[in-house]
């Protein structure tokens, strides 16, 4: 039997003083009503409304139960609506600043068809895991080594003039190959690089071709970066993605597989399952994850994402002046 569904039958008829009435305010048949206030009476042992007058009204015993009745009912109310409230209840997500306006509005389309509000953190490496560990988000995409990943992201450099091929190598950018009075070109990162993973693979390529550790440098933000590389003959290290949205000539990286890696960090599994599941196509259009640089979704524990690079420090050469990256 269905306590709860016995006792909103019984409250709802003994106030309408009918079985008609009753049935229609608990929303259901009356026959129904009906079976489910007998099966209460043969459960606590005596009847509890009075059948023989034209209105139907509690009996004696059914007096002294009403009161229980209607506090069972009513925490049952509040459990649903609590039940309700958790369901829309909007999902943290912790995303990179350098995701795409177009690719995030569709994630977040996509999960409104799923019955999944989000609501989205854009934040640099260290800040989305961190935002994971003390629960501020209940999901977040960390960065990790690329063999580790969920999802790659090839890398390559913009520059703000013509790019000279498919494949730009680093030893071009080496002084003495070109006019002595000409500055040496610098290759900046933005903060979504600055982790060990990608960070120190840049400049060990620069030192292997004999580049001077000035020529890597971090930037404070995008923005700072890319108005930069705008300006001069500097590059911008970042994916296809990034390029065409800052509408910079882009091209590979020689020496081969850089790329930034992600995967998804959360402190319930739960949640991190079912954001892989549902929205893992999503996620990986908004890094700018393609092809066969996406991985199988694969979730990872909030202790996993201290893998990504928080706290690490930055290499030589960042500028001293900058917006704070605008969205910040």
């Amino acid at each position: 039997m269905d306590l709860v569904a016995a006792c909103r039958a019984l409250v709802a008829v003994s106030a309408r003083g009918s079985f008609t009435l009753g049935a229609a305010e608990a929303g259901v048949p009356q026959p129904v009503a009906s079976r489910r206030i007998a099966a209460l009476e043969d459960l606590l042992g005596a009847r509890l409304l009075d059948r023989s007058t034209r209105a139907v009204v509690p009996t004696t015993f059914g007096r002294d139960v009403l009161p229980g009745a209607r506090r069972l009912v009513e925490v049952a109310d509040a459990l649903l609506r609590q039940a309700g409230s958790a369901r829309t209840r909007p999902l943290g997500l912790a995303l990179p600043r350098t995701c795409a306006q177009e690719t995030l509005v569709r994630l977040v389309a996509e999960a409104r068809e799923l019955d999944l509000t989000l609501q989205l953190h854009h934040r640099e490496p260290d800040e989305r895991a961190q935002l994971v560990l003390t629960r501020d988000v209940r999901v977040a995409v960390v960065a990790v080594p690329a063999d580790g990943a969920t999802w790659r992201v090839p890398l390559g450099v913009a520059s703000g003039g013509p790019a000279p091929s498919d494949v730009l190598h680093l030893d071009t950018l080496r002084a003495g190959r070109w006019e002595e009075d000409e500055p040496v070109r610098r290759v900046w990162l933005q903060p979504e690089d600055d982790v060990p993973h990608v960070r120190d693979r840049v400049i060990a390529l620069g030192n292997a071709v004999g580049l001077q550790p000035a020529q890597v440098a971090v930037a404070d933000s995008v923005v700072t970066a890319a108005a930069q590389v705008l300006t001069s003959r500097d590059l911008l290290l970042c994916s296809a993605q990034q390029a065409r949205e800052l509408h910079l000539p882009w091209a590979r990286l020689g020496g081969g597989g850089l790329h930034r890696g992600y995967r998804l960090s959360g402190g319930d599994h739960e949640d991190v399952s079912r954001v892989a599941a549902l929205l893992g196509s999503g996620i990986a259009a908004c890094l700018g994850a393609v092809g066969g640089e996406t991985a199988a979704p694969r979730a990872d524990r909030a202790a996993g994402s201290r893998a990504s690079g928080a706290g690490a420090p930055r290499a030589s050469g960042s500028p001293a002046t900058g917006d704070g990256g605008g969205d910040r």
